[in-house]
């Protein structure tokens, strides 16, 4: 570029970005991001006044929508008193945030440690794990995602660490999913002997049920596909711990705070009440960074009379923990929850009806708004339109489908042959149609290599 052409507004943002920041799991060159101006509700606007539906909530957390002003008056306020203090100080909104989560948590879970965010949510969880229980060991599933943090990277078995975590963090231990569409043991649902609960039973067996300090699950599965547990799994699996005094974490990062139709994810289930449980997301909905570790009273008991060895500089931020004490106040007073399960069943007939005209989709899994599109050449063999950990070259098809939905304006995660919908709780059905009219239209593209 010449120094007498003039950039646009909008180019030099982008270009801005691009020369001075580094983007998550990217190439650095030729990607093309949306430089977003502002956004309300389900959407974004960028600088040229383009509108894209927001159909997975940033990145699975914005579950009160975009730009809701309750939560920036809150948070306002409390910088106007106090905008930080030390974690061994106590502030009004950080007592509030503590007290709603134990009144919205499962069973006995009334204590919380808060954290920053996700990854540190779920680290803390397996430190305290192997404080509480003397033991080392943690069993986690291969397909899923529990963050990019050293300890949490090694326990979620995404691909993506591959490259940086050669050695690994010692002591973890993977298992096989549940992954009914694609079964490892080859059976169905309604008739199987739950050969997935088994197998964890054989690998606590093996590793020897002395060394096993917690199971780590998501309350319901997230980016590794919306794996759906078949539904007395999570049962059986606190029945495992309690059998061997081992403990269950549930990582409901993406799967809290309204997101499943639930508080939590592990709200589906029966009334399973895991030992810990950590999350962020949706506890303030990403307005600002914030994680809690939730534990239950008797774990928080045995360290009354001994120092907790965990500890972080920003954990209990007055300011975050006021966006979390109004933001769950958003889920009840607009009634978010219960239009996340009414939305997610309106969304379900609709894809029932999608399958009839579009071959391409060989399974779709969604619990309340949290559930995707897997994609595949043909609904029989249930190849994938792109494999498991694809290579560039391979998400050529699904590349396709991606670039057409955010032609036609929406912001949607791809992933291998997934097609995620996870629009913010605040959806109507209205919106709901419109969001899955261009999914439809992008699928017509995968429809074409169907065989």
């Amino acid at each position: 570029m010449s120094l007498t052409e003039t950039l646009t507004e909008t180019e030099q943002i982008v270009q801005d970005n691009m020369d001075y920041t580094l983007f998550s799991w990217s190439k650095q060159k030729g990607i093309d991001p949306i430089a977003v101006k502002y956004a309300e509700g389900i959407y974004l606007y960028d600088y040229e006044g383009k509108r894209y539906m927001d159909f997975s909530s940033g990145l699975m957390n914005v579950n009160i929508g975009h730009g809701n002003q309750r939560v920036t008056q809150a948070v306002v306020e409390q910088m106007q008193q106090v905008s930080y203090v030390t974690p061994t100080c106590v502030t009004k909104a950080r007592g509030e945030l503590g007290k709603k989560l134990a009144e919205i948590s499962p069973g006995n879970l009334t204590k919380t440690l808060f954290t920053v965010c996700g990854a540190t949510a779920i680290e803390n969880a397996i430190k305290l794990a192997r404080l509480y229980t003397g033991r080392h060991k943690i069993i986690a599933r291969y397909r899923a995602y529990h963050g990019a943090t050293y300890g949490v990277m090694t326990a979620g078995g995404d691909p993506r660490k591959i490259a940086s975590d050669a050695q690994q963090a010692p002591n973890f231990v993977h298992v096989e999913d549940p992954y009914c569409y694609r079964c490892p043991w080859g059976k169905e649902m309604n008739s199987c002997n739950r050969e997935c609960v088994s197998h964890i039973e054989r690998v606590i067996d093996f590793e020897g049920p002395h060394t096993v300090a917690a199971i780590l699950m998501e309350g319901e599965s997230g980016t590794s596909g919306c794996i759906k547990y078949p539904p007395d799994y999570l049962k059986k699996l606190r029945a495992l711990c309690d059998k061997h005094g081992i403990l269950l974490i549930a990582d409901e990062v993406m799967s809290g705070f309204g997101r499943t139709g639930h508080w939590f994810g592990v709200d589906n289930h029966g009334g399973i009440v895991p030992d810990m449980i950590a999350t962020a997301k949706g506890i303030t909905a990403g307005y600002l960074p914030l994680g809690a570790l939730i534990v239950t009273d008797k774990i928080a008991a045995t360290f009354d009379d001994k120092p907790l060895m965990l500890g972080l500089t920003y954990s209990a931020h007055p300011v975050a923990c006021a966006a979390g004490v109004e933001t769950l106040k958003i889920y009840e007073d607009e009634n978010l929850i219960e239009n996340a399960a009414n939305m997610g069943a309106y969304i379900e007939e609709c894809v029932e009806e999608m399958k009839k005209t579009h071959p391409s989709i060989g399974d779709f899994r969604n619990t309340g708004l949290l559930g995707c599109f897997e994609l595949v050449k043909n609904r029989n063999t249930k190849e994938p339109m792109a494999p498991y950990n694809a290579k560039p070259d391979e998400m050529a098809i699904m590349n396709k489908v991606a670039a057409k939905i955010k032609e036609l304006g929406m912001y949607a995660f791809v992933r291998w042959n997934y097609v995620f919908i996870a629009p913010p709780l605040t959806i109507t059905k209205e919106q709901v149609d419109e969001g899955l009219a261009i999914i439809a239209e992008a699928l017509k593209i995968a429809d074409e290599y169907v065989y």
